[in-house]
């Protein structure tokens, strides 16, 4: 088949520029280096758009939430990540969760049969000098290749730590101690009868053991070239989080508030409706046999993982499917490298898409990969582009990675409402809801004066 443009990377990213394209006519080479012998240090099979931290999307309320605003209009987009999603989907209470096999497996489906993409295991190593090209390497871009993008950019590529979160097998979880319950029953048609999340419940005492465990626990060392990399706050290590105070868990991913015990006995939670701090457990599969530990990135090494989580009430006994890890991110400085339509500013054949420029999270990075397909697919049409409005969740996240950042503190940003252009004349409490009003309003109109976008 003969090529229009080539992809680099078959991540969440790589695979949606690919569908969009193709979708319209464009003939497309989707490179994917795992598979051909290499591995990244976080990847654990060679499928595209292989899910390898959490396996959630996070919210998919579309009325008072940015990243369910941002589910809707991918979804408006004809999104294919988000059709895979809908596949694979487990609950997760108002979350949109899935089985992570079942997620990859429809995306490379869905692109192995499609007759305008090429699917070839091979490592790229250089930046190609010529032709329509997207890079959606990832945070993980092999070295060689992280090396020819900081040469092609002039400055130097950043870096954060990202943590990942042990999985848990279910039968192996103490269900006389936890329990089945979603934080303030909240419910959606994907919930499971009792609730989307298992719950294991701390005494102040245990709580506070536990506390100085993160603390003590052996970490794992970093390398010369690792030192001085920062963290990026939305994927926190939990030990990490436990360094900045004794209560900075129970404000964060151990907060009880919302969860009543059903087994509360009144002399170990003498405090009264919750207990003093929850772990909770969310559903990694469709089978509902593997549970993730929400929130608990960590760099502990894994002896000290497995003596410590057991201490955990209800997980005294539990087998590990998975345990945490720690792996080095790169991004580019993209506010400085990137023009308005993601591409190379020295080399304006190259896009960059995903979390590469500088995104967080699987919707977004997926979000900027299906913009960066639109944004080709126009050029090829020789149409002239139109970003979608500021107003709305990918127009905003845009914006923000490609101007509106500082470069001097540029860092990887989830979507969020503090990226929209504000509404100071709502009151506080209608804000959220005012901003997806908005956006939706919006977005709607351009869609429907946007050139249809066509080889």
């Amino acid at each position: 088949m003969e090529l229009d443009i080539h992809i680099i990377g078959g991540g969440l990213a790589g695979s949606e520029a690919a569908w969009q394209l193709a979708q319209r006519g464009l003939r497309v080479r989707l490179s994917e280096m795992r598979g051909a012998g290499d591995m990244t240090p976080a990847h654990q099979t060679d499928g595209l758009a292989e899910l390898v931290c959490s396996n959630s999307f996070r919210s998919d309320d579309d009325t008072k939430n940015a990243v369910g605003l941002l589910h809707h209009e991918m979804r408006r987009l004809d999104s294919l990540v988000m059709q895979a999603g809908a596949k694979a989907q487990v609950p997760a209470g108002s979350a949109m969760a899935v089985d992570r096999d079942m997620f990859s497996e429809a995306v490379e489906k869905a692109l192995s049969e499609h007759p305008n993409v090429t699917v070839v295991r091979e490592r790229v190593d250089t930046l190609p000098p010529t032709g329509s090209v997207i890079v959606a390497t990832g945070p993980l871009t092999a070295q060689s290749l992280a090396e020819s993008i900081v040469e092609a950019t002039g400055s130097e590529r950043l870096a954060f730590f990202d943590a990942i979160a042990p999985i848990v097998h279910r039968d192996s979880i103490d269900m006389d101690i936890a329990w089945v319950q979603s934080r303030w029953n909240k419910r959606t048609e994907a919930s499971n009868e009792d609730g989307d999340y298992i719950n294991c419940p701390m005494t102040e005492a245990q709580y506070e053991a536990f506390h100085q465990g993160l603390l003590d626990g052996e970490k794992t060392e970093f390398r010369e070239w690792e030192a001085n990399t920062p963290y990026f706050d939305g994927c926190m290590p939990i030990e990490v989080m436990a360094s900045r105070g004794l209560d900075t868990l129970r404000f964060g991913p151990m907060k009880p508030v919302g969860l009543d015990n059903p087994n509360d006995r009144t002399e170990e939670f003498p405090q009264g409706r919750w207990p003093h701090a929850v772990v909770q457990l969310r559903q990694d599969n469709k089978l509902g046999t593997l549970w993730n530990m929400v929130g608990f990135q960590t760099k502990l090494k894994y002896g000290a993982q497995v003596e410590l989580f057991r201490t955990i009430p209800g997980l005294e006994n539990a087998e590990f499917a998975r345990l945490g890890g720690l792996h080095r991110n790169t991004f580019l400085n993209s506010p400085i490298v990137l023009d308005h339509e993601l591409r190379l500013r020295k080399a304006p054949n190259i896009r960059f898409a995903g979390q590469i420029t500088g995104c967080e999270g699987y919707v977004e990075s997926a979000a900027v990969g299906l913009l960066a397909g639109l944004m080709a697919a126009s050029e090829f049409a020789g149409t002239r582009w139109s970003p979608p409005p500021r107003t709305s969740a990918m127009g905003a996240l845009l914006s923000h990675i490609t101007g509106d950042a500082n470069a001097e503190t540029f860092q990887p940003m989830n979507v969020n409402f503090g990226l929209f252009p504000p509404l100071h004349d709502v009151k506080k409490k209608q804000r959220k809801e005012a901003y997806t009003e908005r956006a939706k309003a919006d977005f709607g109109s351009w869609l429907a004066t946007m050139d249809r976008i066509a080889a």
